[in-house]
């Protein structure tokens, strides 16, 4: 197993269009809508790939992780997703090593299509419990570009 560097940072907004506009006019930076891939966590997403930014929101009507983490901490940086050549060691290794590892996403090809642009071969991404690792919300991800 390799590292491959990180592949974005996550940060929880309480209004995701207005960060969008925030980090577009900041950054010159591209987003991607990823609401339909993101529903099932009860929040609203979009990821810029060129500039390395997930930016998730609760979803109105709907009890998530982000409602929790804004109204203990506020907005802010929820977690770093590292990007390695070979996720299922990664995910053994942190087994072995007594981090609780949840599954997050393992899209397969018509999710890839419909929800990541077609940008990826392979998409597959566990969540480490922050408990676990430090007081970050690490992520392993082995996310293949076409």
């Amino acid at each position: 197993m390799k590292p491959q560097g990180v592949n974005r940072v996550t940060i929880a907004v309480k209004d995701l269009d207005s960060a969008v506009a925030f980090y577009s006019r900041l950054l010159g930076a591209t987003f991607h809508d990823q609401d339909k891939a993101a529903q099932f966590l009860g929040v609203r997403c979009a990821i810029s790939w060129d500039a390395g930014i997930e930016l998730v929101s609760p979803l109105p009507g709907h009890e998530s992780f982000v409602t929790r983490l804004i109204e203990r901490r506020g907005e802010g940086l929820i977690g770093v997703v590292f990007a390695v050549d070979d996720v299922e060691a990664c995910r053994k290794t942190a087994e072995d090593m007594k981090i609780r590892v949840h599954p997050l996403v393992d899209y397969n090809d018509r999710e890839i299509e419909e929800y990541l642009q077609n940008r990826f071969k392979k998409y597959t991404e566990y969540t480490l419990n922050v408990a676990d690792t430090h007081g970050v919300g690490p992520v392993i991800g082995q996310i293949e570009p076409r």
